[in-house]
């Protein structure tokens, strides 16, 4: 009978204690799963036609004032958007998804971007993922007849498609953006951003549409993605630091960029960018360095390092150019202010269109330090040996060279 009665209190305590630890798992399943917010829910059309700018910012303002791990869903279908502001901080959001898989077109009115207006801006967020597939369509072919920035110093600047400002931990993957009016995607002031399968693409002589734009940017990782525009594929501008770029097909466009650094007073330093295992192809530009001449505040580009990069078809596949200026004339003529030092070029390969392979232009008033050259290897397309052309520049070289090193 005592036998009986203890194996009827074990059963019972078996039963009691899986109903409780159902119930607690059940109560965790329910803390993780977000809370989803869907566009179609706040007056979108998605026709293509109307535009659904107000639907859309009425749904983010309820997902951000959710509580927990949170998705804003906007599902298939053509929205046509103009300039859209998705600011938090979101207090209570632990996580905030944006699930975007519809195909988003820019208004093409410039009349309805103010004059700091970009289009998509998502500012002030903590832990916020943009993903699922969709595009974002800049329609910058209606715009680009007004950009006159590329022979204008003091010009308007037509709107980003996609800006980060002061954001935190943020992760985009699995996005395309297309034909921007200016830059394609701008990171402002932005602390651990990792972005991977992104998808950028605007024809070679669309003005100004910078693949990936970034500056005073920290903890930046770009991967496996690609870009072909007509300007940087990646640009780096001042205050960056802890820089990672890696398997990016870039081409056409200007590609990869640190730079242009020195143009304002009050730039802050850039220092430890990495860019590697990528290629590079029918490009103005390989891998450059460029600073403007008569810099009005010193500051430095440190730890700058270039590795395995595959060149093909590339105009300047090594360029330091410390005396940039693309407009025909410029107000000063003075050196460049910014110090370049601890750069490496390693493994460089494939060809290059001119003959000119290799150029290490620097100050003039700081020459470049510590600036190494490994295993390179770059042949003209069109039969000659190419060439390296270097001033002010204290040069290490190691492994292949081809081109042959200059000498200062």
């Amino acid at each position: 009978m005592q036998f009986h009665n203890m194996k009827l209190c074990f059963w019972l305590c078996f039963l009691f204690f899986n109903f409780f630890n159902g119930l607690t798992e059940g109560r965790n399943h329910a803390a993780f799963r977000p809370k989803v917010f869907n566009v179609k829910n706040y007056g979108v059309r998605g026709d293509g036609r109307h535009d659904d700018s107000k639907a859309f910012l009425k749904a983010w303002k309820a997902a951000c004032g959710s509580t927990g791990p949170t998705m804003l869903v906007i599902p298939k279908a053509h929205y046509l958007v103009g300039p859209m502001q998705f600011r938090g901080p979101c207090r209570k959001v632990t996580s905030l998804t944006v699930n975007m898989q519809g195909y988003l077109s820019a208004s093409t009115d410039l009349r309805k971007y103010g004059p700091t207006d970009d289009w998509v801006e998502f500012g002030w967020v903590d832990r916020l993922t943009l993903t699922g597939g969709g595009t974002f369509d800049g329609q910058g072919v209606h715009s680009w007849p007004y950009n006159k920035c590329p022979k204008q110093l003091k010009c308007k600047l037509l709107p980003t498609s996609i800006k980060f400002v002061s954001m935190t931990n943020t992760i985009v993957r699995n996005i395309a953006s297309v034909n921007s009016k200016f830059f394609h995607i701008a990171l402002v002031g932005c602390h651990g951003f990792a972005g991977g399968n992104i998808r950028i693409s605007a024809p070679a002589n669309s003005p100004n549409t910078d693949g990936i734009h970034m500056e005073r940017s920290t903890g930046v990782t770009i991967y496996s993605s690609s870009i072909s525009t007509g300007d940087d594929c990646v640009s780096i501008g001042n205050g960056c630091s802890h820089v990672s770029i890696s398997g990016v097909t870039c081409g056409p466009g200007h590609g990869f960029s640190i730079g242009s650094l020195g143009r304002y007073p009050n730039e802050q330093d850039v220092h430890g960018v990495v860019i590697r295992d990528s290629s590079v192809q029918g490009t103005t530009n390989g891998v450059r360095i460029k600073t403007w001449s008569g810099s009005p505040a010193k500051t430095t580009a440190s730890n700058l390092t270039f590795d395995n990069i595959i060149m093909t078809n590339v105009m300047n596949p090594i360029i330091i150019d410390q005396t940039y200026c693309p407009y025909v004339s410029c107000a000063s003529s003075t050196p460049s202010r910014v110090k370049l030092s601890n750069i490496s070029f390693k493994n460089i390969r494939g060809t290059s269109a001119s003959q000119i392979a290799v150029t290490l232009r620097c100050s003039k008033g700081m020459p470049c330090e510590n600036v190494n050259l490994k295993n390179v290897h770059l042949t003209y397309a069109h039969g000659d040996l190419a060439a390296s052309l270097c001033t002010n520049a204290k040069v290490k070289y190691s492994g292949t060279q081809l081109p042959a090193p200059c000498i200062d």
